[in-house]
């Protein structure tokens, strides 16, 4: 689907693009081109003869694959994320044309925030001259979500570090949750990265006016804290499975500990009984009447005395 954002006037009338359809003599501010079929792109390309990447180049991690600029254009390909229930996100690339003023984004997957963006260009069409008006509003946006993600993350690192130290979860779910965790900050990480790289790039353009490139420079600030927040939450990820692999052997430790103790303490006991289980013919205590409990109190004493000793000396 094509969503054509025109100006009529003083206003932002936004279409659905009809194939076929001539468009060229519209005043055209946004083309949005949600999972657009390859007729779509091909007539699109042609009519403002400007190069759409496909999917593999869209995909492509060397710095001239996510930005580059011709005389005419400049072409954006960033990462950004999309949330797939309460813990986990994944990366999806979208491409931003900047052709004649104009802004073509092309994505294949839904983001609340075109929507978003959307509701704001037909509200308050003064706001948004141009595409590069939209494309410095879209990141501003983005930018605000990405912190918002990251705050609620550090919430969460905040409560499994309480609960590793709680032992409110199993060996397992704790894994399991700090993986996870350490997944889902590595994509914010790399998704900051990708938007930063990108907006480096199009500040050194000399086809931004002053405005758009001051707030492209903020936006750029904000990046950079929040990458900031990144590397500390993954220093306190670290930090974490540090601590619970150091509590798993505390925990081995005091198991091994109570098996020495234990092994230690029947060590006496076990040597009587040997002693007395031997088959010699001349054993004089085995002809005393009460031998068999002397024996059993002095094999109980025997293992008593280091359990006693061993608490005394603070081992157990």
């Amino acid at each position: 689907m094509v969503s054509i954002f025109a100006k009529q006037n003083s206003l932002v009338i936004k279409q659905t693009y009809n194939e076929g359809e001539d468009i060229a003599s519209k005043s055209i501010l946004w083309l949005d081109l949600l999972n657009p079929t390859i007729d779509e792109i091909a007539h699109i390309s042609k009519i403002y003869d400007i190069e759409i990447p496909n999917k593999e180049e869209r995909e492509e991690i060397e710095s001239s694959a996510r930005y580059w600029e011709d005389k005419d254009s400049i072409t954006i390909n960033t990462r950004f994320l999309i949330k797939l229930g309460e813990e986990s996100l994944k990366d999806e690339t979208i491409t931003f044309l900047l052709c004649k003023n104009m802004l073509f984004t092309i994505r294949y997957s839904e983001f609340k925030i075109f929507d978003e963006i959307q509701q704001r260009v037909l509200a308050s069409p003064r706001y948004f001259e141009d595409g590069f008006d939209l494309i410095s509003k879209i990141f501003e946006v983005r930018v605000e979500k990405d912190a918002d993600i990251i705050e609620n993350f550090t919430r969460d690192i905040r409560e499994l570090r309480k609960g590793v130290f709680e032992n409110i979860y199993d060996y397992n779910e704790v894994l399991g949750y700090l993986s996870n965790l350490q997944d889902v900050n590595t994509r914010l990480r790399d998704s900051l990265f990708d938007k930063r790289r990108a907006l480096t790039a199009l500040l050194s353009s000399n086809k931004l006016d002053f405005d758009v490139k001051s707030s492209i420079t903020t936006i750029v600030k904000d990046l950079n804290s929040l990458i900031d927040f990144c590397v500390a939450n993954m220093n306190a990820l670290d930090n974490i499975h540090a601590l619970f692999a150091s509590q798993i052997n505390i925990e081995q430790n005091k198991i091994i500990k109570i098996f020495t103790v234990v092994t230690v303490a029947m060590m006496p006991p076990t040597l009587i009984g040997t002693i007395y289980g031997m088959n010699f013919t001349h054993m004089p205590e085995l002809d005393f009447t009460y031998s068999y409990p002397i024996v059993l109190l002095v094999m109980i004493i025997s293992t008593i005395i280091p359990i006693v000793y061993f608490k005394k000396k603070g081992w157990l």
